[in-house]
């Protein structure tokens, strides 16, 4: 799965500045965006600021808040305008191939700072999110001036299926954006009045980094494909594809969520991914199923232990989570050492198609 983060901003500032020109002759400054409160000129210059903020969060590798800069468009201290309409234009083209670049040259597994909703984001969350600003903040110039927007279907559900997991799919990406974010009607749906969106979990787990899977790289690793991962050379194993096609059935119902999905195991000292982790679904009377695998290279060094121990933490520290359950083949020894490792008890045996499973539980 090539990373196409870079390629679909340039696309999205290229279809931002192609509608903006058909309304460079108008007054910006004095026409609201559609429903906003913003002027269209405050608007674009909005998706400037996003790309370049974005940029600059990714390159500085911001930890806790936003780098504390932003642009300013050209003009003198009475706030006169030296730049025009055309060289608004300009400033966004060039922010987004700014920000395009930065991604290009930004390593996978680096996250930096932002706020929704686990104080991080990596370059594919970043790049969702600026494309998000362009489109959208385009549809709402378009309306402010009363002419048609169509955003590219692609550049639409890249964002879906990176940032919205939640969002069960529409009839067609584009609307389904427009109704996710409060600016349109799907039928059957009820309209949307608050919304945020939702870039990937991690937890930290000693050797390793436990990365979400969005719905995006589950369709991938579903298909045979890395889901964005470096794998080790023997990975990933089959456990973790079921798991992804698992999570992507969820999402495609509307029932997804990401905190008790389906986690990639990525070694830090080399950033490859070892295995795979997660949930059977949401808990359901504070009880979820956990399962895991790991690539054989990988086994016998104590990465499950670690990844297990810290995915149990997190979730019994919830206030939905009381107990979690697994269960594993009798002969599998060695999974069954790992469960008791990490605090998870034996309670009786339960029958499969695969054969007899030992059950396991860990309470809060």
């Amino acid at each position: 799965m090539r990373f196409m983060g870079a390629e679909r901003v340039e696309e999205a500032a290229a279809s931002c500045a192609a509608l903006l020109r058909t309304v460079v002759g108008k007054d910006w400054e004095n026409t609201r965006a559609g429903d906003l409160e913003w002027s269209c000129r405050f608007t674009a210059t909005h998706v400037a600021s996003d790309f370049i903020g974005y940029a600059g969060n990714l390159a500085g590798r911001a930890r806790s808040a936003y780098v504390p800069f932003d642009i300013t468009v050209d003009g003198d201290e009475n706030g006169n305008y030296r730049a025009d309409n055309a060289g608004l234009i300009d400033v966004v083209t060039t922010t987004g191939a700014l920000f395009a670049a930065t991604l290009r040259t930004t390593r996978r597994e680096v996250r930096a700072f932002h706020p929704y909703p686990f104080r991080s984001a990596n370059r594919d969350g970043f790049a969702a999110m600026g494309i998000a600003e362009a489109l959208l903040h385009t549809h709402d110039i378009a309306r402010g001036f009363d002419v048609p927007y169509e955003a590219p279907a692609e550049l639409a559900e890249y964002v879906l299926t990176t940032i919205f997991p939640t969002v069960r799919p529409g009839p067609a990406p584009w609307p389904t954006l427009l109704w996710a974010t409060g600016r349109g009607d799907l039928p059957g749906r009820e309209r949307v009045t608050r919304w945020h969106w939702t870039n990937n979990h991690v937890v930290r787990a000693g050797r390793l980094t436990l990365e979400g899977v969005t719905p995006a790289a589950a369709a991938d690793l579903y298909e045979g494909g890395d889901g964005g991962f470096h794998w080790v050379e023997d990975g990933p194993f089959e456990g973790t594809r079921i798991a992804a096609g698992m999570l992507l059935k969820a999402y495609e119902i509307g029932v997804h969520q990401p905190e008790f999905g389906v986690y990639v195991l990525v070694r830090d000292e080399d950033g490859l991914a070892v295995g795979g982790m997660g949930f059977h679904g949401p808990p359901g009377d504070g009880r979820a199923e956990i399962g895991y695998d790991l690539a054989e290279s990988a086994r016998g060094r104590g990465y499950a232990t670690e990844a297990l121990n810290a995915l149990a933490d997190w979730a019994l520290a919830r206030e939905d989570v009381t107990t979690l359950l697994a269960t594993v083949d009798r002969d599998n020894a060695a999974s069954q050492a790992v469960l008791a490792r990490t605090g998870f008890v034996r309670t009786g045996e339960e029958k499969s198609e695969d054969g007899e499973l030992f059950a396991y539980e860990r309470r809060g």
